[in-house]
């Protein structure tokens, strides 16, 4: 178990220090082109990819005779799709998409607002919170928010639906 352990440890390790990815949600040259329904959508694909890697991570790690290369392939998979839902949030959303409102005195405007960042925030923490561990309670949580934040952002008659 403690060779376990050391081995899991290292491969976190070297999962975290290996997977700087660039950010690539969309330019931020003022272009004009975004399909904001497609960058969720990629959200909502990275969260199950992620949820298969944790999947494959736990099988992996319990088998008897553990294939430390392919655990570490899921390791890295698992951190570079939440690194994307990251990239998304802040790359696409927040610096481009979510406007402050132009008058601070209307309410509803600046309640709107801060739901939305509030939303996005809690993506961020949880996808973090993906890439510490393999809790599947975390995929749950990504997938709420993420609901949470479309009818936020394209209202309640947004009911996408694969």
């Amino acid at each position: 178990m403690k060779n376990f352990t050391i081995a899991v440890t290292f491969i976190f390790l070297a999962a975290a220090l290996g997977t700087a990815v660039p950010a690539a949600a969309h330019c931020q040259i003022p272009c004009g082109i975004f399909d904001d329904e497609l960058q969720v959508q990629s959200m909502e694909q990275d969260i199950t990819t992620i949820e298969k890697s944790m999947n494959q991570i736990n099988t992996l790690g319990a088998a008897t005779a553990v294939n430390y290369n392919q655990l570490v392939r899921w390791v890295m998979n698992k951190e570079e799709h939440a690194q994307k839902v990251q990239d998304i949030v802040t790359a696409y959303f927040m610096a481009q998409r979510i406007k402050p409102p132009t008058d601070l005195t209307d309410e509803a405007a600046t309640k709107d607002y801060v739901n939305k960042l509030t939303l996005l925030h809690a993506i961020q923490i949880h996808a973090m919170k993906a890439k510490q561990s393999t809790d599947l309670a975390e995929i749950a949580t990504l997938r709420d928010l993420v609901s949470q934040f479309r009818k936020a952002y394209f209202g309640e008659e947004a009911k996408h639906t694969h």
